[in-house]
């Protein structure tokens, strides 16, 4: 390399000039090559037919003689520009030869498309989005069509008039049975025959319609009415004649609403069934003269015939409609009849709402509606507890806890989860209420309290997090009415100005007893279930927990024994010595385990401030002294023996 001097940045920078000019003429060179073989391509299938005509068919000698190849010098410069630099001055341009496209061998990787060869397909076009082809059409999604839109539609008008009819003819079916019992129109059995005879009709009409798909409108508006005329009809011959009794109207009542969801069924239209179950629910209420104990009754009815049709049809709607007016009647019966007839009908609607909640869940295990169901069925239920005597407003909420939770047992396998996890709260929400109401002061907070122990205790053993959260929110309840009733804090600071009742001690014992297992066991079942991270924050709720509690225990113990200064005093003595003592339980216990050392640690550093800043003040004589003895001997022994532990355990691990 001439006039480039020693310096290798210069020899660099020309090298990599001669490389760039070398690969522009092999790009050059491939350029050509393509359009050689689009041109062939092209020109190929027009030129065969002439070729053939006007040229001669070649000698044999001719045709084998051997086809003229691209000059050896391509190839051997691709190749040496690959692997040596290439050199100073640039090789001039290889002349343009035109050579067959067949017989040229390419440089470089072969096509994806091979030509197009005379009398061949040609090959399918790719995948779009991969090289050639036109791209794919986005197609916008259909408009969502305005009111305006669907009442203006074919057919709108004739639905809109048969179902408006429908409507107005029924309540002036409704407006009339009323107007002839206040003027004394007919007869009472006339009326009955007379709304009998128009159901059937219109039913009847109905039928005959449905036959041709052009009367298939106006067939659904008549039948939906002659069913619900029917219907009422029964309402009416059973709450204002009284020609049936209350036991056969609901029966009757029961087979016409059958009746006409099975036909909704078989004409397989939702609209139908819909309207027969809201055409029922709406105009009931107008025959027996408000809501009344009957007229749950009969709504309970329409929800027992819809079940069936939903649960073959899947027709979400029609369980709403059929399941929210007999909960709804339940809530305004409340106040206006007897309590004993008010919990069964509760009960009852309890009860069906959620059967009917458990055959969707079981059928259809997405079902929305079937969840909706089961957690509003028995909040009618649980409203009337307040309403009804203590005794028999705890039984009914006992009950509803008892199928509630029964049924989370059962199906915690079967049903889907979510369902299950709704009817376990209203189960545990249900028992809690039962015993809020059945029980009152300390009682209830040691109750409350062991039904949180009980629930810990099925979480551990059911592996389920559901439970657990049942105990911690009956344990915090608990925490509460024991603060407030039970053991309040006042029984352990001041000294007893009055004598408490031997119950209320009782109570006082169990209580703190109750909540100071639990402060033990619910962390131990949440760490179980990996709820507890490494937050120190909820060990130390429950340490603070469970001190209150074993103070309560003893304080309460000792009052029992002396309802005076006497029994207060040895009482927080007790509790100073018991809390040094289980500190060093702690840390013998956790001479390898960093948490359990520590809580010991704390619950020494709590003992020494029990001793400094209460028990120096609110005690006095013999128990100021038996206090600070026993403490300090405690804490001596526990000293000596910890050191002599820790310092054994390091001797054998360095041996």
């Amino acid at each position: 390399m001439t006039g480039t001097g020693h310096d290798p940045l210069i020899r660099l920078a020309d090298e990599l000039s001669h490389l760039g000019r070398r690969l522009e003429a092999v790009g050059r060179e491939l350029h050509r090559v393509g359009d050689d073989r689009a041109v062939a391509t092209l020109e190929r299938p027009a030129d065969a037919a002439t070729t053939r005509a006007e040229t001669p068919e070649p000698k044999a000698p001719q045709s084998k003689a051997p086809q003229p190849k691209a000059p050896p010098v391509e190839a051997a410069e691709v190749e040496a520009a690959r692997v040596q630099p290439p050199p100073v001055q640039q090789p001039p341009v290889q002349p343009q030869q035109v050579q067959p496209p067949v017989q040229r061998q390419p440089i470089g990787p072969e096509p994806v498309r091979p030509p197009f060869q005379t009398g061949s397909m040609p090959p399918p076009p790719p995948h779009p989005g991969h090289g050639w082809g036109p791209p794919p059409q986005w197609t916008p999604p259909p408009p969502r069509r305005s009111l305006f839109d669907r009442l203006s539609q074919d057919g709108a008008g004739s639905k809109l008039l048969a179902w408006v009819g429908g409507a107005v003819t029924l309540l002036g079916v409704v407006m009339l049975l009323v107007l002839a019992v206040q003027r004394g129109y007919l007869g009472p059995l006339p009326r009955v025959l007379g709304g009998a005879a128009l159901g059937g009709v219109l039913v009847g009409v109905g039928l005959w319609l449905h036959r041709t798909p052009a009367g298939r409108t106006g067939a659904f508006a008549l039948a939906a009415t002659g069913i619900a005329v029917l219907y009422l009809d029964v309402v009416a011959a059973t709450s204002i004649y009284s020609y049936l009794p209350e036991g056969g109207g609901l029966a009757a009542g029961l087979v016409i609403a059958a009746g006409g969801l099975l036909l909704a069924a078989k004409w397989d239209s939702p609209v139908l069934a819909i309207g027969v179950v809201a055409a029922c629910a709406v105009c009931a209420p107008i025959l027996t003269a408000g809501f009344t104990p009957l007229l749950v009754g009969f709504l309970l009815v329409l929800k027992t015939a819809a079940t069936p049709v939903h649960l073959k049809r899947a027709w979400p709607w029609l369980a709403v409609t059929a399941g929210v007016p007999p909960l709804v009647a339940t809530v305004l019966v409340i106040g206006r009849t007897d309590q004993h007839v008010l919990a069964a009908i509760a009960l009852l609607a309890a009860v069906v709402g959620v059967a009917g909640a458990v055959l969707t869940a079981r059928v259809r295990p997405d079902d929305l509606t079937a969840l909706a169901l089961a957690v509003g069925s028995p909040v009618p239920a649980l409203l009337t507890v307040s309403v009804l005597d203590r005794h028999l407003g705890a039984a009914v909420a006992g009950a509803v806890a008892l199928v509630l939770l029964a049924l989370w047992a059962v199906g915690r396998r079967s049903l889907p989860r979510a369902f299950t996890a709704g009817i376990g709260a209203v189960g545990v929400f249900a028992a809690f209420q039962a015993t809020a109401v059945a029980l009152d002061g300390s009682t209830r907070a040691a109750v409350v309290l062991l039904e949180a122990l009980v629930l810990a205790v099925l979480a551990k053993l059911l592996t389920s997090r559901g439970p657990l959260i049942g105990s911690a929110a009956f344990a915090a309840v608990g925490t509460l009415l024991t603060l407030a009733h039970a053991v309040p804090p006042e029984l352990l600071l001041d000294e007893p100005r009055r004598a408490a009742t031997v119950g209320f001690l009782v109570s006082g014992v169990l209580t703190a007893l109750v909540l100071g297992v639990l402060a033990v066991v619910l962390p131990w079942v949440a760490s179980g279930l990996g709820v507890l991270g490494r937050h120190p924050l909820p060990w130390v709720v429950a340490g603070v927990v469970l001190l209150y509690a074993a103070a309560g225990v003893v304080l309460c113990g000792a009052l029992l024994v002396s309802q005076d200064v006497t029994g207060f005093v040895f009482g927080h003595s007790v509790v100073t010595v018991s809390w040094t003592v289980a500190a060093l339980f702690l840390l013998v216990k956790g001479i390898d385990r960093r948490a359990v050392r520590v809580a010991g640690l704390v619950l020494v550093g709590a003992a020494v401030a029990k001793l400094l800043l209460f028990d120096l003040a609110a005690l006095d004589g013999i128990a100021r002294v038996l206090a600070f003895i026993g403490a300090g001997l405690v804490l001596l022994t526990a000293g000596t023996r910890y050191a002599k532990l820790v310092a054994t355990r390091r001797i054998s691990a360095d041996s």
